[in-house]
């Protein structure tokens, strides 16, 4: 029997492909009978596929994915980032099916998430991993980082007005301007392979080190996916100073610090809203409250400097 985790029901529901919930078992047992798989228990934990343990005939442990088919072509993006990869920072890819949406990947261990790593040993696994990842493929067809900011500028105003507006006003123009300014400064022969969504629940063990999962596949500038660890661990992101995050990883990564802030704002506010939908909570809400007390003190950054976007970041902010 396959069973379907309630946030995946809920992404699925939310795309508008009922048929496909209903036609997956059958899918599952198809692609057993295709890629003489024995499929096993599902994993609870993923939001936009489901995923789960299956063996081979030899007896090699592997995974078996199936992502919700939607607008975008996302198995697409991701079959096509993991094969040019090649198993590099990320899971080997081991068989696909671009049509039905389906991966058979190397079977990994616990996630970051689970081994409750100190933030910034994790930080410091995460910004190895993704570097990794990054390499120019300029023919790959991905989508690029103006892409996909052009999408969250259309997707943040509408799901905001959706769901009753759960975060202030300036916060969502604040996103929108953050937006803007990296879809303008987007720069094709800079733009590498990046993974789109590096962070702890897609961060898995394997042998005596990590493996990313789940990329989105974008062809964008790097810092893009140090925006994504700038909306992740909103709590902790406020408790302090939530510049000195952003500078941190662009020290150590010898990337832009004021590229990684602003797609961390655009990135916080859209998975806030995201999540909110689905119902993956507090997480949802505490982005979304970050991401209110950040635009509000940068609110009051741009009063006072004379409404001027500065080119670096701004050093007193209070946090």
């Amino acid at each position: 029997m396959v069973e379907i985790p309630k946030a995946v029901r809920a992404k699925a529901l939310a795309a508008g492909v009922t048929e496909w919930l209903a036609a997956l078992p059958g899918l599952v047992a198809q692609l057993e009978q295709d890629w003489s798989i024995t499929v096993g228990r599902g994993y609870e934990d993923p939001t936009e596929a489901f995923v789960a343990e299956a063996t081979t005939g030899d007896g090699l442990p592997v995974v078996l994915k199936l992502v919700i088919p939607r607008a975008g072509n996302h198995a697409w993006h991701e079959i096509t980032a993991l094969r040019l990869a090649g198993g590099e920072g990320c899971v080997h890819l081991l068989a696909h099916d671009v049509t039905r949406g389906a991966m058979l990947l190397e079977r990994l261990g616990r996630s970051l998430h689970e081994l409750a790593l100190p933030i910034g040993r994790r930080h410091e696994i995460l910004c190895s991993l993704a570097q990794r990842m990054w390499r120019p493929a300029p023919d790959s067809g991905l989508p690029t980082g103006a892409d996909k900011g052009r999408w969250l500028a259309t997707f943040i105003p509408a799901r905001w007005e959706q769901l009753d507006r759960p975060c202030a006003a300036r916060t969502v123009d604040h996103a929108l301007a953050c937006a803007d300014r990296r879809i303008t400064a987007h720069d094709d022969e800079r733009a590498m392979l990046v993974h789109g969504d590096v962070h702890q629940w897609n961060t898995l063990a394997a042998g005596d080190g990590f493996k990313l999962v789940d990329p989105d596949g974008l062809l964008a500038e790097p810092e893009y996916d140090l925006g994504i660890l700038m909306r992740e661990d909103p709590v902790e992101l406020i408790s302090g100073d939530p510049y000195e995050r952003a500078r941190w990883l662009a020290a150590r990564t010898g990337r832009n610090p004021t590229a990684i802030w602003e797609w961390g704002v655009v990135e916080r506010v859209s998975t806030g809203l995201l999540l909110t939908q689905i119902g993956v909570q507090p997480v949802g809400r505490q982005m979304l409250a970050a991401a209110d007390r950040i635009a509000q003190d940068y609110s009051g950054y741009v009063a006072r400097s004379g409404g001027s976007w500065p080119r670096e970041l701004p050093k007193d902010v209070p946090p």
